[in-house]
């Protein structure tokens, strides 16, 4: 075991001990709760800016610090707020939030719209903010409450200054401006982009026309209705996707001449600091070859290439180049090309000037610049992949150093002008911290120190360690005890996973990144396992492109060393082994079930992908290539080529308006279960998505626990 499982398993021993525990937890506690009253307490922490100050609220009282001394003053409490508010005949309030406009007024809301406080008045006016009406679809704003872009029946219009103007007029089911394309892949989360100045507007058009209509019923209304989405399969047709430019002055719309196949992907939109470029990284449909382009904003017309990256396997651009604060002529540019994702610097020609970061770790998200653009800060998980610390990196010297303290996980919030950062801390043990600390000399304070918020309840112990796989690579795991744990007995076990790409379950935060659920299957006498296996994120590339045309094969196989461990330790009973997983979970949970029978005893599979030709080309076509390509790849993991095998309970459960993995996956599973007479249990939830979400998820969660608990 390394140090720093050595530190965490013997910490949470020590924890874990600390605290009478009388109280049980009901599953509506656990799911309802979890995220709110019984985790650790948030504040709603920010800077103040054009101060060297940061503000939150906490108990319904705002309360500003000094970033350099943390020294804490009290500026208004709810009860007072309501006080003014009275005293205009305006409507109270029953909770603070806020943001701020200057150094001296923030915003708040209530009923009646949106308010200004001054500190210095202490007074309340009207909001000088235009109200943007809620039924707007994808508003993006430029300056706020006064100039900002929004969505109406798939055509593009700008406010300004409360006047309205359309900028696109044929916009329809098929045709779709302003909205994010590509199934939201490739970092994409939205469909226009500001220029810096606010002068110019790119957008997405996006035709849909060759994409076969799915349909989606509404079960709620009488009768029921069917609702067709637009959902490109595998192997079939895809989108169309182009990018316009809209001149607010000249008040005409130009779109960018992308030469290559209609459906290509285009992604990682970025402005030149002058306005006059624009740049887009135009990546092929195979996904194994990008190149980021220059293209003249006024006209359309390609400039130059700045330069190419091909990968054997897959490339998976997913953020757009950042200039230099103070330096137009370079941008940073983030690839995986030495096998984890790091930081270079360019210039704009498109020479490589140097590696920035390098190192067997990942650079996750990359969060500004000092005052003087000299230094670049970013979170990475140089000491260990399940921890998250926050750097900066000197762009001349290269030179990076850590500047949070502390074995687990960090999230920071830099100050705008990079001198200080906002600490949110937790660890395994540690529910949460939040800390202000200089970025120049790494001095911090502690503000404050959320209380464990499960103290009083019955828990079971915890920990987080690494076994080996088959290529002696470390694979990160969790494991909750029974509450009342006695190493005498023989315990059932429940393995709760994900495995996919784009995630990490385990992590040195919170209770080793576990729900609260976990502990109310704890109550009941399980313990509760998971490993996150090759395939999921933050590993570098190798890790993660192990699955490549092959899904579920090299995760069922590090799954699998999991219950080889599980197997070993003198308290599990290995006949009693359940599993149970969401999305890609779902779909690892019934490969684990068919494709190795008999190692599990029971399972709850919810939304689980089936058939991957009936899954997204953008997700799917990067892991498996197209059905053409991949056929084998495609029938080996074809979850309805192994129904036959299914041994023990399987409960299946989907979402019966799902848009994501398509109810039809589970649909085609049960029927393909009646004709070889294999037996299954299934449940749906109608009027939810892929998510069973609201007072809604402890019905489910109730249920999948209750499955385990009755037949394990």
């Amino acid at each position: 075991m390394n140090r720093i499982n050595q530190f965490i398993t013997l910490a949470l021993i020590v924890s874990s001990n600390l605290f009478s525990q009388d109280k049980l937890l009901t599953i509506q506690d656990a799911v309802l709760k979890g995220r709110t009253s019984l985790a650790p307490k948030r504040l709603q922490i920010m800077f103040v800016p054009e101060s060297n100050r940061f503000s939150y609220i906490e108990n319904n009282v705002v309360k500003i610090g000094d970033n350099a001394s943390a020294q804490i003053k009290d500026i208004i409490s709810l009860k007072e707020m309501n006080l003014l508010l009275k005293s205009i005949s305006k409507d109270t309030v029953s909770g603070l939030g806020i943001y701020w406009k200057n150094s001296d007024q923030f915003y708040f809301s209530n009923k009646q719209g949106e308010w200004l406080y001054s500190l210095d008045k202490k007074t309340i006016s009207e909001s000088d903010h235009k109200k943007i009406e809620p039924s707007l679809e994808n508003v993006d704003e430029f300056k706020k409450g006064e100039i900002y872009a929004y969505v109406n029946e798939n055509n593009l219009f700008i406010s300004k200054n409360g006047k309205a103007e359309q900028i696109t007029k044929d916009g329809s089911y098929s045709l779709v401006y302003g909205k994010s394309v590509h199934r939201e892949e490739f970092g994409i989360f939205k469909g226009t982009f500001w220029s810096p100045n606010g002068n110019l507007l790119a957008f997405y058009r996006m035709d849909q026309s060759d994409v076969a209509d799915y349909p989606i019923i509404d079960w709620s209304v009488y009768p029921a209705k069917n609702q067709n989405i637009k959902y490109p399969m595998a192997g079939a047709k895809s989108h169309y996707v182009t990018l316009g430019v809209y001149d607010l002055a000249k008040k005409t719309a130009i779109y960018l001449k992308t030469e290559g196949p209609k459906d290509q992907y285009l992604t990682n939109i970025a402005w030149s600091p002058d306005e006059k470029n624009i740049y887009v990284v135009v990546l092929n449909r195979e996904q194994n070859h990008f190149k980021v382009n220059e293209y003249d904003a006024a006209t359309g017309n390609f400039t130059r290439m700045l330069f190419e990256e091909k990968d054997e396997k897959y490339a998976e651009p997913l953020h757009p180049m950042l200039f230099l604060k103070n330096d137009p002529t370079q941008f940073i540019w983030q690839s995986r090309r030495d096998g984890y994702n790091h930081l270079y610097l360019y210039n704009i020609k498109g020479n490589l000037v140097k590696q920035l970061t390098k190192g067997n770790w990942e650079v996750k998200e990359v969060n500004g610049f000092d005052e003087k653009g000299t230094n670049l800060f970013f979170h990475a998980n140089e000491q260990s992949p399940v921890n998250q610390d926050f750097y900066s990196v000197n762009l001349k010297s290269t030179k990076t150093t850590r500047l949070t303290k502390d074995n687990g996980f960090h999230i920071a919030v830099l100050s705008p002008k990079g001198d200080y950062c906002i600490d949110n801390f937790s660890s395994s043990g540690t529910p949460r911290e939040y800390r202000i600390s200089n970025t120049s000399t790494g001095t911090s304070n502690t503000i404050f120190k959320a209380e464990n918020p499960i103290k009083d309840y019955k828990l079971g112990k915890w920990n987080l360690f690494s076994i080996k796989n088959n290529e002696g690579t470390d694979l990160y795991c969790r494991l909750f005890k029974p509450v009342d744990f006695d190493s005498t007995k023989k315990y059932p076990v429940l393995v709760y996973l994900y495995n996919g790409p784009h995630s990490q379950m385990v992590t040195n935060s919170w209770m080793a990144g576990g729900e609260l659920w976990y502990q109310y299957m704890a109550q009941k006498g399980f313990i509760v396992f998971t490993l996150d296996g090759r395939g999921t994120s933050n590993r570098g590339k190798a890790f993660e492109q192990a699955i490549h045309r092959q899904v579920g094969t090299h995760e069922m196989e590090d799954q699998l060393k999991g219950v080889e461990y599980l197997k070993s330790l003198p308290y599990v009973d290995a006949n009693r082994l359940g599993v149970h997983g969401w999305s890609y979970g779902g779909f690892m949970t019934t490969s684990l079930m068919t494709r190795y029978p008999g190692v599990f005893k029971v399972a709850a599979a919810g939304g689980p992908v089936i058939d991957w030709t009936y899954y997204e080309i953008m997700y799917g076509e990067r892991y498996m290539d197209s059905p053409l390509e991949n056929k084998e790849g495609y029938d080996k993991n074809n979850l309805l080529n192994h129904v036959q095998n299914l041994k023990g309970k399987l409960l299946m459960i989907h979402g019966a308006q799902d848009n994501v993995v398509v109810w039809q996956h589970s649909i085609l599973y049960q029927k393909k279960a009646v004709e070889k007479g294999v037996q299954l249990d299934y449940y749906v939830y109608p009027g939810h998505e892929h998510n069973v979400l609201g007072k809604d998820r402890a019905h489910l969660m109730e249920k999948i626990c209750n499955y385990f608990i009755d037949n394990l």
